[in-house]
């Protein structure tokens, strides 16, 4: 057995390890945390596999913002999880239902997937020999794609404004700045000079 696949058979068990205990734990804060392996795992198993720039944002990305931010959300809202559990039992068989229609999809798309010789063969972008995976993706998406991506980059933040406009909640009774009230008011509005008389406070 060789060293790189050694270290992808310990980086894929401990993988799917955590991915069953991220479902089976019932801290979510510790299905937080083996999710985060998880991802650290499947980030090897992409160093491995050589595409270096896909296990660098799945660390960034994924590691670093998505389930950081999970955790702290966990951690601040404090859930009952408890009380949320209660009544699951009888969307079970829903569930199941559900379940066993998407393995019999999954089954019917594998069973009848197949490669023509054509698109094995047809590629648009050949990638010159020699050079990272990460530096060839930034000359095609900077070059050829780059109206798509700063699309897909402006599609990205309407929907977070969107996301931002749908939950904001406007309290009654809460103080709030306006900039342009503070740029415009007087010095008389706001200061008030008192003469004080020696041996006087005020």
């Amino acid at each position: 057995m060789t060293l790189p696949l050694f270290f992808f058979y310990v980086f894929s068990i401990v993988a799917v390890a955590s991915a069953l205990m991220v479902i089976a734990s019932r801290n979510p804060v510790h299905s937080v945390l083996f999710l985060i392996l998880c991802f650290v795992n499947a980030a090897a198993l992409f160093l491995l596999a050589g595409a270096e720039f896909l296990a660098l944002i799945l660390v960034v990305v994924y590691v670093g913002a998505v389930a950081v931010l999970f955790l702290f959300v966990v951690m601040m809202l404090d859930v009952d999880f408890a009380e949320m559990r209660q009544g699951m039992l009888q969307y079970a068989p829903v569930g199941v239902l559900v379940g066993v229609i998407l393995l019999l999809e999954l089954l019917l798309v594998a069973g009848s997937f197949a490669v023509s010789p054509e698109v094995t063969g047809g590629a648009v972008v050949p990638i010159e020999s020699g050079i990272e995976n990460t530096r060839a993706l930034g000359r095609i998406i900077y070059t050829q794609y780059v109206y798509l991506f700063q699309a897909a980059g402006l599609v990205l933040l309407v929907a977070m404004i969107g996301a931002i406009v749908l939950t904001l909640r406007h309290k009654a009774g809460v103080k709030r700045q306006d900039p342009a009230v503070q740029v415009g008011r007087k010095r008389s509005e706001t200061l008030q000079v008192v003469k004080v008389k020696s041996g006087q406070g005020l």
